[in-house]
């Protein structure tokens, strides 16, 4: 019995918007643990109009940044499971939807420190008591959008409970938890 039934969309919806992540509904040998997972553009925040959902009253936020949908998609159903309010991260260059030229950018941010600029706006976190952060592993740590979010954003993260939450292609969390208490410190 096959796991993975072929050309299946997986599909979410975060505040009434759908979601994607067709790489779910490839066969195991076709998606290779994530490794090369193609984007199809969107979830890279192409059109520079990141999903957020903020209200009044939510004592929850989750706070995620997706190159191909998959933290994208768990973001999508943690807001469903917790009717947290919804943040996402935008990069003022977005990420190729082309994995090698996502991948030669990531490590030449990596090695150079210069982690990519943001175009957002975050809005108040007072009213929030738990933060739950959203990131894919690059490299076995955190994605370099996350890490730019927490650089300029992470004094808004005091006294909240932080929940991290992220995708990978089959070899774990890596240091992205540390990586986090080190920069929130």
């Amino acid at each position: 019995m096959a796991l993975f039934k072929r050309n299946v969309q997986i599909t979410a919806k975060i505040d009434g918007q759908p979601i994607q992540a067709p790489q779910l509904g490839m066969p195991a040998l076709q998606w290779r643990n994530g490794y090369g997972v193609p984007s199809d553009g969107k979830d890279t925040n192409s059109q520079n109009k990141p999903t957020r959902r903020l209200t009044k009253d939510a004592k929850e936020i989750i706070i995620y940044f997706s190159r191909s949908g998959s933290t994208e998609l768990l973001a999508a159903k943690l807001a469903k499971l917790t009717g947290a309010d919804i943040l996402e991260i935008v990069v003022d260059e977005p990420y190729s939807g082309n994995y090698r030229q996502t991948l030669s950018r990531a490590n030449f941010e990596r090695q150079t420190e210069s982690y990519p600029e943001l175009k957002m706006s975050v809005p108040d976190l007072s009213q929030y008591d738990r933060v739950y952060l959203g990131y894919p592993i690059w490299a076995m740590t955190l994605s370099h959008p996350m890490t730019s979010f927490l650089l300029d954003y992470g004094n808004l993260l005091n006294q909240k409970q932080i929940v991290p939450f992220m995708s990978e292609g089959g070899y774990g969390q890596g240091n992205s938890v540390q990586r986090i208490s080190q920069i929130l410190r």
